[in-house]
């Protein structure tokens, strides 16, 4: 994938947005990353569209602000004026696309089957819109698709929302997903910002679904990592599982063989998402042990920990 693509990977949600007045644009990005969404797809169905990109991408320079139902020459031109990174079509018009690549902006077009997958191939792209993606058979026809199509990657839009969201995302090929759910016309014409900035709050708290996995208790060395191990499931019923480094009792209860990790031991916390986790972390201030990173065959991250420690503990994401 291209670099705004791999930045809307890490992002992993594109609100869609249809924007009735310019005015409205700055307060609502402004809404957008204070929640946690740097990036919006403005949608051309509204005369405010090309002002609203336009304020967006001189205001907020670190969004990734797209252009969206782009359906000819005239709109992309218009679009990449504006300042818009990255153009997205509802459908696949061949010379459409090919115009948007002679211009130098990133595009992903709009494909519902497979010959408009080949199609997109063909002209060199590796990620496209599968839109409407509900309508259309959801995640189901996506991985049907995808098949065949190993390098391709997907951007489903419409009828995505909260209740669906990881069905989509937890499929590695798709990159990233558009949706208005946080963003309606309604609430951004009544100037509904705060809210709208606690809808995108809960939708990346979705996304990234952060829980306790488990918790390591550092030991001096093996025979006191017993004990304590089998204290544990002598008390509470817990299965001990003894492995090279550690022995586990029950799924939460971990206990180091040595002085590890974080002065008192450390905590896991599982994501969906290692790499996005880690992208909206770090655009809190967090920082990381990049030295401490895993990834899997995929190039994605698996394991990584915070640079800092917490209550004395180091602290590790791990992907569910």
């Amino acid at each position: 994938m291209d670099k705004v693509c791999e930045e809307l990977y890490k992002i992993g949600i594109v609100p869609v947005i249809a924007i009735d007045d310019a005015k409205d644009a700055e307060p609502l990005a402004r809404a957008l990353i204070e929640g946690g969404l740097p990036a919006a797809e403005i949608t051309f169905r509204t005369d405010a569209a090309e002002e609203a990109i336009r304020i967006i991408s001189e205001k907020f320079p670190e969004m990734i602000v797209g252009a969206g139902t782009v359906l000819n020459k005239e709109q992309a031109d218009r679009a990449k004026a504006a300042g818009a990174k990255f153009i997205v079509s509802p459908g696949f018009n061949r010379g459409n696309v090919e115009y948007i690549q002679s211009i130098g902006v990133s595009v992903v077009p709009g494909t519902a089957t497979p010959g408009e997958v080949e199609q997109a191939i063909e002209l060199g792209l590796d990620a496209v819109k599968f839109f409407p993606a509900e309508q259309n058979g959801g995640i189901a026809k996506i991985k049907a698709m995808a098949a065949p199509y190993g390098k391709m990657h997907f951007m489903p839009t419409g009828g995505v929302n909260k209740n669906n969201l990881n069905d989509y995302l937890s499929f590695d090929k798709v990159f990233c997903c558009g949706g208005s759910w946080m963003v309606k016309k309604d609430m951004i014409a009544a100037g509904k910002f705060d809210e709208i900035k606690d809808l995108v709050k809960d939708a990346v708290d979705t996304m990234l679904d952060f829980s306790l996995m488990h918790i390591g208790i550092n030991s001096k060395d093996k025979a006191e990592a017993d004990k304590a191990a089998d204290l544990f499931c002598a008390l509470f019923g817990f299965k001990k599982d003894v492995r090279s480094a550690s022995s586990f009792a029950g799924d939460g209860i971990e206990v180091m063989n040595s002085m590890g990790r974080g002065t008192m031991g450390h905590i896991a916390i599982g994501t969906r998402s290692v790499d996005r986790a880690v992208y909206h972390l770090s655009g809190k201030g967090i920082e990381f042990d990049e030295s401490t990173f895993q990834y899997d065959n995929a190039g994605h991250l698996k394991f990584a920990y915070l640079k800092d420690e917490i209550g004395g503990f180091a602290v590790h994401l791990i992907k569910k």
